[in-house]
């Protein structure tokens, strides 16, 4: 198996042939093929959610694949759009969350809202990155991992957007040498670690980005040099990647609402 290092920096140096090459597999061509065929048709959050084909191919497109069972918390989301503050996008922490509401902003484009570039290329876009990013995880997972924080990272606001992910945190742990075990402490505890040793808005420039995945890249295959165990957070379909405590207390309100 390639190193962490050497698995990115194949797949980042060539990013447009990977995603071209993603997109024209036979099962990511014909999903994408019936996603663009039919989201169009869509015109409320009800159709949206009630066909399980367009509804799972868009959860996967903004990394929420592991979110596609819990509709009532997702009608929840979309129904309170993002233009007012107190919505439970503008709530959660995780970005994917505000990112999905806005590309699928129902309560403020209506039937129009399924047209836009947004909720067509850009999602078909996202959808094949996902992908290729799933697939990388299944020969290292730690490629995943670095290729997911250099598409996500850029959008976190400030360090506790970097708690509220999980994977997110991970690349953030390994790479400042800080124990998996600090997550146990309390959240202001380790935006105040976090911080010390990182400026967020840092990651918003693409040099200093690539910068930092590089050192996660020699950090995280130093940490698993010893082990062919795939990180738990990037397992199976574990409910835990990426999920924030507000997000799991909204989920078990909506559950005894019957949502």
């Amino acid at each position: 198996m390639l190193t962490t290092y050497l698995g990115y920096q194949s797949i980042n140096r060539n990013l447009t042939r990977s995603l071209a090459g993603t997109a024209a597999e036979p099962t990511v061509a014909s999903q994408t093929k019936y996603y663009l065929a039919h989201i169009g048709q869509v015109k409320t959050i009800d159709d949206f959610t009630q066909n399980d084909r367009l509804f799972s191919y868009a959860m996967k497109a903004y990394g929420l694949e592991d979110m596609t069972y819990a509709k009532g918390l997702m009608r929840k989301l979309l129904e309170g759009g993002i233009s007012n503050a107190t919505s439970l996008a503008n709530k959660l922490t995780d970005p994917r969350y505000k990112a999905f509401a806005t590309a699928f902003d129902f309560a403020a484009d209506g039937t129009a809202t399924t047209s836009a570039a947004a909720a067509t290329s850009d999602t078909v876009s996202k959808y094949t990155q996902q992908t290729l990013e799933d697939q990388a995880g299944s020969q290292n997972p730690g490629v995943r991992l670095a290729l997911y924080f250099q598409r996500v990272a850029p959008s976190v606001a400030n360090v506790y957007g970097l708690l509220a992910d999980k994977a997110l945190l991970s690349v953030v742990q390994t790479t400042l040498g800080i124990p998996a075990a600090a997550t146990g402490q309390d959240i202001d505890i380790q935006a105040r670690a976090i911080s010390a040793k990182l400026n967020v808005k840092d990651l918003q420039d693409p040099a200093k980005l690539q910068k930092f995945i590089l050192r996660f890249t020699g950090a995280y295959d130093a940490a698993n040099s010893q082990s062919s165990q795939a990180p738990s957070i990037l397992l199976g379909r574990s409910t835990s990647f990426g999920l924030s405590a507000d997000l799991l207390l909204s989920l078990q309100n909506l559950r005894r609402g019957g949502g």
